[in-house]
């Protein structure tokens, strides 16, 4: 486990602290201003902060400073401490609710209730069945599917633009508000102390730990599932097994959503759902 990391970090309002922990390589600002307004005005302490690697927050070299999933969960638990906060309410996205995860089975003491969104089991393991998926071949028998073709396609091309990337992860079903994405992507590349280093996340994420591979019936916080029905990168049978793997857990399926939320209104449904957690 790595300590000393330089993270940086904002809160904004009153009330119950809530933790957002956003998705691989992804910075803070990838929860939408409309989003953490909307907390804030629902009577929630919004912290988010810059996963190591990301915008404002330390960079290091990875191949001698090599990193896991348990090492991001514990910068979130860094995060919490540096502002005083004992247990926190975790929304985390992709990634982030693997983080997630991660703290409610390993530290619940900390967790007040959980609310994974995007995001799959954080045992799962996607590696083969994406590496089978290029190959054209299809998922094994009781793995979780691969992400959608037109995204895999995508991918296989080199990811084009930012933007372009954002919009592949969007889907076809809901508008894709072009403007949000655009100033997400110019605001990224500006925020970026190193824009090369949040590769490392996709390097970390390779890393398995048994920490990573505990199961998620010990988990006691309310937890919430949010999940698109358009979700090209983490098809719906992720959430799907998700959540009964969860004692207790609540599933929502957000009608057209992808992997992202860059429509129209979607942020404020997200932060209205999260606040429905606890109930």
């Amino acid at each position: 486990m790595q300590t000393g990391i330089r993270l940086w970090s904002e809160s904004r309002g009153d009330g119950a602290p809530t933790l957002l922990i956003m998705g691989t390589a992804t910075q803070s600002i990838g929860w939408p201003e409309p989003l953490v307004d909307r907390l804030v005005a629902g009577g929630r302490r919004v912290i988010r902060y810059d996963h190591r690697d990301t915008g404002l927050s330390e960079c290091r070299d990875f191949a001698t400073h090599p990193y896991t999933l348990d090492d991001l969960a514990l910068d979130a638990l860094a995060v919490l401490d540096a502002h005083g906060v004992e247990a926190a309410h975790l929304a985390g996205a992709s990634l982030g609710g693997a983080i997630g995860q991660w703290l409610a089975v390993h530290r619940p003491e900390r967790v007040r209730s959980l609310t994974a969104i995007m995001t799959s089991p954080m045992g799962n393991d996607p590696g083969p069945t994406w590496a089978r998926a290029f190959a054209g071949q299809p998922p094994l028998p009781g793995e979780l599917p691969p992400p959608a073709p037109a995204l895999l396609r995508h991918l296989a091309t080199g990811g084009g633009s930012p933007l372009d990337t954002q919009r592949a992860l969007h889907g076809e079903e809901l508008p894709f508000d072009e403007a949000a994405a655009r100033s997400f992507v110019e605001r990224t590349l500006a925020r970026a102390t190193d824009p090369g280093a949040a590769r490392n996340h996709d390097l970390a994420g390779r890393r398995w730990t048994d920490a990573r591979r505990a199961p998620l019936a010990t988990i006691t916080a309310p937890t919430l599932v949010i999940h698109g029905s358009a979700d090209p990168l983490f098809p719906p049978a992720h959430a799907e097994a998700l959540a009964p793997l969860v004692p207790g857990a609540r599933l929502t399926i957000v009608d057209g959503m992808g992997h992202g939320l860059f429509a129209p209104g979607l942020p404020e449904h997200v932060a209205d759902l999260i606040l429905t957690n606890p109930l």
